[in-house]
């Protein structure tokens, strides 16, 4: 106490030139304590008058009336492909040295507006936007043109010339040939390992990149150059497509008239079309699916999975991890067969990765099967039939008794689930911190990621993953 009072009076009669130096650097051991200057300091004024709201009085919250919630892109996970699309990462300012990887969402700052729907691609981003100019944009791994043909103009000691972008580190715009560019929209984009699906709302479905299987939707020319191509192809299927899935080297496509068509690569019996053969004509799909109408299809390396407008579950594609086991003792399923898991309910959404599946019911629960880290912990590594997640790992309590899942999404090692309440919750392998927690540890069960505003969309890759959501200015 004695020497508290005594820096007290020394502290009064300092010079005020001196006072604030003095403060800063003070420091105070006693025994086992350390006094810092700002807890000297804060002892030395006067504590602030607080007036406390009476009991029950209401707390409101306003904001501006011109403030308006705007969509916003937010990215993490590997970095040094450019699928984040932040150029400061791979090429930063003076004295800042590259960021490889990216822990915590970052937002896309140069493509936020217009942003509508995103998909991601192994090591690249495709997103869509309102405008209308620039419909899509892409960045990342280009190596085989599956953001189109981008080139750039480089100064060197002979003058300037152009050059093929194998990598893209900020999103360019994708020139689709649209007949009327001014009314077009496009609705969905879904990424495979070297290609792209575009749906547009009233000129079909164009494709891009790789078609070394027929996933493009085109006859396979022998030994054509993809790097540094310009070709976009318009896929040709009967009926209007509402949504379209991806996988390593095939691609799937849903009519309104809940048919599935599919091409590609067939070896693991992903296209479903009683073959192991790649097949370039998108080609109907039937049996145990045939005349039923079919609501969802997902695919993301070589299994496939679909829903129906019953609330049924089916599949087909490789399984040696177990996704089929149910209804095969065999590794590769080459035609769609009904999976019986009527116990989880009526389905509504499938998700799946590489050797992970989930499947969302009609009460917002999810349920998951395969093998890899599945949401329940170190313990469940692989199960053939679904099991569910406890819904209070995605929020629900005594709080929040109304909140369910709504949107469920898988990488190749990876899931992603949104909620009612617009919050976004990841588990699974965190390489590069895909999944978007601030560490590097892998996530044994689901785990809220933390974003400026209610989440729209998500979408997961190999190592990345991005979301679109509604946020305030």
């Amino acid at each position: 106490m004695a020497l508290q009072k005594g820096l007290q009076n020394l502290l009064k009669v300092t010079p005020p030139i001196f006072k604030k130096r003095l403060e800063r650097n003070l420091v105070l051991k006693c025994r086992r304590h350390v006094h810092s200057s700002c807890a000297l300091t804060a002892k030395l004024k006067d504590p602030p008058s607080v007036k406390k709201p009476p009991d029950g009085l209401p707390v409101f919250q306003y904001i501006g009336k011109q403030t308006k919630r705007v969509n916003k892109v937010f990215v993490w996970g590997n970095a040094a492909t450019g699928a984040l699309g932040i150029p400061d990462f791979l090429d930063p300012p003076p004295r800042k040295h590259p960021r490889m990887q990216q822990s915590v969402p970052y937002c896309l700052q140069d493509f936020s507006q217009e942003a509508r729907t995103a998909s991601c691609g192994y090591g690249f981003t495709v997103l869509t936007s309102s405008k209308e100019k620039g419909k899509v944009w892409g960045t990342g791994v280009n190596t085989e043109s599956q953001l189109g043909l981008q080139k750039a103009v480089r100064s060197t000691h002979e003058g300037a010339r152009t050059v093929i972008l194998d990598y893209v580190i900020a999103p360019a715009p994708v020139d689709l040939p649209l007949t009327n560019p001014q009314e077009t929209q496009v609705l969905q984009v879904a990424c495979g390992r070297a290609h792209t699906l575009i749906l547009t709302d009233g000129e079909g479905v164009f494709s891009l990149g790789n078609n070394a299987y027929g996933q493009c939707g085109r006859p396979v020319v022998e030994n054509e150059e993809y790097r540094g191509s310009s070709q976009i192809n318009r896929v040709r299927i009967e009926g209007k497509v509402k949504q379209m899935a991806a996988g390593l080297d095939h691609s799937l496509f849903l009519t309104e008239e809940g048919e599935v068509y599919s091409c590609g690569w067939g070896a693991d019996g992903q296209t479903g079309l009683g073959h192991y053969e790649s097949e370039h004509r998108p080609t109907k799909l039937l049996g145990d699916m045939e005349g039923e109408k079919i609501t969802q299809v997902a695919t993301f390396a070589d299994c496939c999975l679909a829903v129906s407008e019953k609330g049924e579950l089916f599949g087909w594609g490789n399984s040696e991890y177990n996704q089929l086991a149910s209804v095969t003792e065999t590794t590769q399923v080459n035609v769609p067969r009904l999976l019986p898991f009527d116990y989880v309910g009526k389905a509504v959404q499938v998700a799946v990765g590489g050797t992970i599946c989930a499947v969302l019911n009609d009460q917002g629960q999810v349920y998951v099967w395969g093998y890899g880290i599945l949401g329940k912990g170190p313990n469940l590594e692989e199960t053939p039939i679904p099991e569910q997640l406890p819904e209070a790992l995605f929020g629900q309590n005594d709080f929040n008794p109304d909140v369910t899942v709504k949107e469920i999404k898988a990488g190749l090692n990876s899931f992603a689930a949104v909620t009612t309440s617009g919050d976004l919750y990841t588990w699974g392998v965190n390489k590069y911190g895909c999944l978007g927690l601030g560490h590097l540890n892998d996530q044994y069960f689901p785990w809220r990621v933390s974003l400026p505003g209610n989440v729209i969309t998500v979408d997961c890759g190999v190592d990345h993953m991005v979301a679109v959501i509604k946020s305030l200015l």
